[in-house]
């Protein structure tokens, strides 16, 4: 399986063209703001996120056994690193795919080999943080996928685990791109990437709040079961628009959590130098569209469907307006968030996960043996 074979070669520009083709059609979020960043980490961003789309597509394909999950995931892995041949890989997976992928999706897949031709082509440094993002991401994905129910998962150090493989590890990927961009950020590396982890996981423990009850009726749901009990609610027993104020005061309790990972979002944005306008953007529009939500959240704490709580596209533009007019001015910037952020509940975030459960102490370390496995 997976024979070397010649593909037909086509040229850069038509490999970027349809990076940034198919980019708004899987992402409405970062088509918005991928693009504010300069031209040459745009790139390295924008096929980053792709390939983070396709690894997750995989995962995320109904009609795939665990175990064929695994094996495409390894493959994967090894269509972006060269050891097999991208052409006859997408040639194979892309027509498994199923109508419940989206078409988007399905043609990203298809595509994969322009993508890569964009991989092969950035700096060493440049892929070898992409590389060992999808790594981590595609082992963690799938350790969690194999066990995940209506029952939720069993702790909130476990949500933060399941955060940090799917967007913690993003962030610190992000972090790598951005120092070798600019190199003089490397002495705030450490306290950058501990940040990046609170900036991945606040927004997506946004949209895991978000999406719930879609998530809920494909069977899953990746809500910590232990605050749920706290609070009396019994996530298994869960249906949308019936919830009581038992699940409230645990709903609620989570939006303070995201809420305070997006408090140090907003620190980790801080750091960077008012000169990065477009890096500032990239990541302040994406904390106010995720503090928008909170917000949305906490008005209705009943919803039964994402659509439900989705801002307005007159709220984007007031973000993207609000913070070009502050993005330079840190002072601002933190009342903006303020003003933003006020009537959200704000839950401290545990001495645990401040000192050591932040998970990207785990999860790489279990993530290579993993894919040594094919070596």
């Amino acid at each position: 399986m997976f024979e070397p074979q010649l593909a037909p070669v086509a040229s850069e520009s038509g490999a970027d063209a349809y990076q940034n083709a198919i980019l708004p059609k899987v992402s409405r979020t970062f088509a918005l703001t991928i693009p504010q960043l300069p031209p040459p980490l745009r790139r390295a961003v924008t096929n980053a996120y792709l390939l983070c789309r396709a690894a997750d597509t995989i995962e995320d394909e109904p009609v795939f056994s665990a175990e064929e999950k695994r094996h495409y995931e390894i493959a994967f892995i090894d269509a972006v690193t060269g050891r097999i041949d991208p052409q006859c890989f997408a040639a194979e997976l892309a027509p498994l795919l199923s109508q419940k992928t989206s078409e988007a999706e399905r043609d990203l897949l298809s595509h994969l080999p322009l993508v890569l031709q964009v991989t092969q082509d950035l700096k060493p440094e440049q892929r070898e943080a992409i590389v060992n993002c999808l790594k981590v991401m595609s082992h963690g994905m799938h350790d969690f996928q194999r066990n995940v129910g209506l029952q939720g998962l069993d702790t909130l150090r476990d949500m933060d685990c399941y955060c940090y493989c799917v967007a913690g590890v993003v962030g610190e990927m992000l972090t790598e791109l951005l120092i070798d961009f600019d190199p003089a950020l490397a002495s705030q590396r450490e306290t950058l990437m501990r940040l990046a982890v609170s900036f991945g996981q606040g927004l997506q423990m946004t949209n895991i709040l978000k999406d719930q009850w879609e998530d809920y009726s494909r069977g899953v749901c990746w809500l910590p079961r232990d605050v749920f009990a706290r609070h009396g609610a019994r996530l298994g027993e869960l249906q949308a628009g019936q919830q009581d104020a038992n699940y409230a005061s645990a709903l609620t309790e989570l939006i303070g959590v995201a809420h305070a990972h997006l408090r140090r979002a907003l620190e980790y944005t801080l750091i960077i130098p008012a000169k990065h306008a477009g890096f500032r953007r990239f990541c302040l529009w994406s904390i106010g569209l995720a503090v928008l939500t909170l917000r949305k959240l906490q008005k209705n704490l009943d919803f039964s469907a994402g659509d439900q709580v989705k801002i307005s596209r007159r709220a984007v533009a007031y973000t993207v307006a609000f913070t070009r007019l502050s993005g330079k001015n840190n002072t601002g910037l933190r009342w903006l968030f303020a003003a933003a952020a006020r009537k959200l509940p704000l839950t401290p975030l545990s001495a645990e996960w401040s000192a050591s459960a932040h998970a990207h102490l785990i999860w790489p370390k279990s993530a290579i043996p993993y894919f040594a496995e094919t070596a």
